[in-house]
């Protein structure tokens, strides 16, 4: 029997309109999932419906809207741009992209890949979560005994440490300095999460920022960039204590301080999104300005680059 392979890639999700409805309907979907948020559903529900979502939708719309590429959303257009050059990469590999929650639907991806016999599937996160690659896990294994699916599926839960993955990050750096000119400081920001996620669920988030982090460290220092680098965690929701420095709480300090020239990188985002287009590079850039800085630069993420090709690639072979 011949073998026919698959290559599932899974990003978090995005509405897929930049409309009230399209976003109310992606963020009830997305903060109703117990991964994101483990508060009671009879507490949190109401809170969510009532409060959160009618006071969130307006402040963001404009902001979706401002940065919407070709018709959809940018964290749509890269993957999907990135999964059409996979296939054309990988010719014998039948390559889709799905969503935890939207569409593209892990369902549908599911189903486009119903011929293969073995499905390597690769949740977009590179340091492993709770709160985004184990909920990747647990939708899918759901709908694998639901469809009684019998292909052989890996599952590549986290690339932190990997090779390539470190390698094109300092690429990606190196190529804004040549291009930018090098900084006075380099700041890497991560997605932040809930402080007790870590204790409570054992989550291996942050462990797994700070490998990258070192190795990053000792990639740029062995190829004569010697910069200080900072890390940070950023987008924060909510009240509860969530993991620290934040990013804007730290390019504050830095322009405070006499830093006039930063660039920032977030090493955990696949592609570009809301969270790095208008968060850092338009709200956390006017925040530095604000504070006396006077140049700043974001280093796109990885989107569909040859780098990120090759990464996948690479993970993909060797899994």
């Amino acid at each position: 029997m011949n073998q026919k392979e698959g290559l599932l890639l899974v990003n978090l999700g995005t509405p897929n309109a930049a409309t009230p409805k399209a976003i109310t309907q992606y963020l009830t979907e997305f903060l109703l999932d117990r991964h994101v948020v483990d508060l009671p559903k009879l507490l949190w529900y109401p809170l969510l419906k009532y409060r959160i979502i009618p006071k969130r939708v307006p402040y963001i719309i404009k902001h979706y809207q401002k940065i919407w590429i070709e018709g959809s959303s940018p964290l749509l257009h890269y993957s999907q741009l990135l999964c059409n050059k996979l296939q054309q990469r990988l010719p014998n590999v039948q390559c889709e992209l799905a969503m935890t929650y939207g569409e593209p639907s892990m369902q549908s991806a599911l189903n486009n890949l119903s011929s293969c016999t073995k499905i390597t599937v690769l949740p977009l996160f590179p340091q492993y979560s709770t709160t985004t690659t184990l909920a990747v896990i647990d939708k899918l294994n759901q709908l694998i005994a639901l469809n009684q699916i019998t292909a052989e599926v890996n599952y590549i839960r986290h690339y932190a440490d990997h090779p390539s993955y470190i390698n094109a990050l300092y690429l990606q750096i190196k190529q804004a300095f040549e291009d930018q000119g090098e900084p006075e400081m380099l700041v890497l920001s991560y997605h932040g999460i809930p402080e007790r996620y870590i204790h409570k669920r054992k989550d291996d988030y942050i462990k797994h920022c700070k490998l990258t982090t070192q190795l990053l460290i000792e990639k740029c220092q062995k190829n004569d960039i010697n910069l200080p680098i900072e890390m940070a965690y950023q987008s924060k929701f909510g009240k509860g204590k969530w993991v620290e420095p934040n990013t804007s709480d730290v390019l504050e300090q830095l322009a405070k301080q006499g830093i006039k020239n930063v660039h920032v990188i977030c090493p955990g985002f696949s592609v570009d999104c809301i969270e790095t287009l208008y968060e850092i590079d338009e709200e956390n850039r006017e925040l530095f300005f604000n504070a006396g800085g006077k140049t700043f630069y974001y280093i796109p993420a990885l989107n569909d680059t040859d780098l990120q090709v090759e990464l996948v690639v690479d993970l993909l072979v060797n899994n």
